[in-house]
């Protein structure tokens, strides 16, 4: 630990008590101070990594309201830094306030120096867990996936796509429901290219009015309508040698599809009002919320520009389908939005982790990020409870009493998500679960599975499959 991390700030108006803790923390830099002032001048100085602090300071000896005010001023000025305060035998109720506020951990008078130590000792261990943590998070930040957050199977598998991806020249299609971040797969694919030094160049297709489109995209001469005063380069040419990203290109109107399409084919743009082609070298990324196979055979798309667009195609779970992530997304969040807001990082309770992780999030990652700065600005603690966060408490699931009963409930859940994956095809299913179709049919019927035919007829073994069993 640095110097910093081993030094700690006593503030207690009285001097004896004050030196009966330098004698307890002999092998610990002990900074002393007898009022608020003081501690804020040493702690500037000095950037203690945990602090004990004497709610009853002068000029408030008998109450706690100076004390509690020094401690405000503390966390403010040093939201990492541990508080440790400490009351008067009978004064537990300002001492749950303290903790309230963002203190640390609470101490009783009168002073026992063993206890004290272990407390105090126990508090340092979690600093330095904490900046180790910090560092790691850090080195992990320069990392071209440190954006992709998420344990969950389904991100892992995201995750190993877009290394495989990234240093081709295909053009990739994201497809996924809004919020589930799209845009942050983009500009990953982009930094782990042989491209990442040059521009990343973003459009929304459906932000643009349909008259201004064309014009984003591939630009306009002088003079080519009313308007158009100078020579502008349209977003195609300024991603030139980078990549360009197309998000909601289910919405590209279909006048401009066959345009975007020569594009694709020739790599040349043709500005509005040119006469001339341009060669452009160029990394199409697009991405959509829309079922492009259901608009090409409503006509909405273009099925020769769908095969240009999607040579590889990443599909991005929403946040319902990856256990485990919500939670923490949500921890990232916080921070992120804590330092935007200037504000001390809070806490999530854990009656508000078990509602972020039971909440189906419709809006996905962009719903909770809203959900958790609503919560940051409004909440009154440094805790966020699920009532902060507008969220249902979640039901306490009871855990199963044995290893039969948590087996049945994992491989029902297991078999149900292959055969989604599948479209209720069995055969399919079994090679996706790693099993022999006798043996899913078995699973089947055990938790009364079988999936039905669209004229709600239950669907057989074949006969080949009877005879496997």
């Amino acid at each position: 630990m640095s110097s910093n991390e081993r030094t700690i700030l006593v503030v207690e108006d009285d001097a004896g008590i004050r030196k009966q803790v330098r004698w307890s923390f002999d092998d610990y830099e002990v900074v002393e101070a007898g009022d608020r002032k003081e501690a804020i001048s040493r702690l500037r100085r000095h950037e203690p990594a945990v602090v004990t602090l004497d709610l009853g300071l002068p000029p408030d000896p008998g109450g706690a309201s100076e004390g509690l005010a020094t401690l405000q001023e503390i966390l403010a000025l040093a939201p990492r830094t541990r508080v440790i305060v400490i009351t008067g035998n009978e004064d537990r109720e300002h001492a749950v306030e303290a903790v309230g506020m963002g203190a640390h951990d609470f101490y009783q008078k009168p002073l026992d120096p063993d206890l004290l130590r272990i407390i105090v000792d126990r508090t340092f261990r979690l600093y330095e867990l904490e900046q180790e943590n910090r560092r790691l998070s850090e080195q992990q930040a320069r990392s071209p996936l440190s954006e992709i957050i998420g344990v969950s199977a389904p991100m892992e598998r995201v995750r190993r796509q877009i290394e495989k991806i990234a240093p081709s020249l295909a053009t990739t299609c994201l497809l996924g429901e809004s919020g589930t971040g799209k845009e942050l797969v983009a500009r990953a694919l982009h930094r782990l290219s042989p491209r990442a030094n040059q521009p990343f160049v973003a459009l929304n297709c459906a932000a643009i009015p349909e008259n201004l489109l064309e014009s984003e995209l591939f630009g306009y001469e002088k003079g080519a309508f009313t308007g158009a005063s100078q020579q502008t380069r349209g977003k195609i040419e300024h991603a030139d040698q980078g990549t360009l990203f197309l998000d909601e290109i289910g919405d590209l109107p279909h006048s401009l599809q066959s345009k975007l399409l020569r594009f694709l084919q020739e790599r040349t743009v043709e500005r509005i009002g040119a006469r001339r082609e341009i060669p452009v070298n160029v990394r199409v990324v697009s991405a959509t919320n829309k079922d492009l196979d259901q608009l090409m055979a409503d006509g909405g798309f273009r099925e020769d520009l769908y095969y240009r667009l999607c040579e590889v195609a990443i599909r991005i779970p929403p946040l319902r389908e990856r256990e485990g992530d919500a939670g923490v997304i949500a921890r990232e969040l916080l921070e992120s939005i804590a330092a935007e807001q200037g504000q001390r990082l809070p806490t999530l309770t854990p009656a508000a982790r078990r509602a972020i992780e039971a909440y189906r999030w419709p809006g996905n990652v962009r719903e909770l990020a809203n959900r958790l700065k609503r919560a940051v600005i409004m909440s009154e603690g440094a805790r966020i409870t699920e009532m902060d966060l507008e969220l249902d408490a979640p039901d306490d699931e009871v855990m199963p009493l044995n290893l039969r009963e948590v087996r049945d409930q994992a491989e029902r859940r297991a078999v149900a998500r292959a055969l989604e994956h599948a479209g209720d095809n069995l055969s399919q299913a079994a090679g996706l679960l790693g099993i022999t179709r006798p043996t899913l049919y078995s699973l089947l019927d055990k938790y009364d599975m079988r999936p039905d035919r669209d004229d709600g007829t239950e669907i057989e073994e074949s006969a080949d499959s009877s005879h496997e069993r």
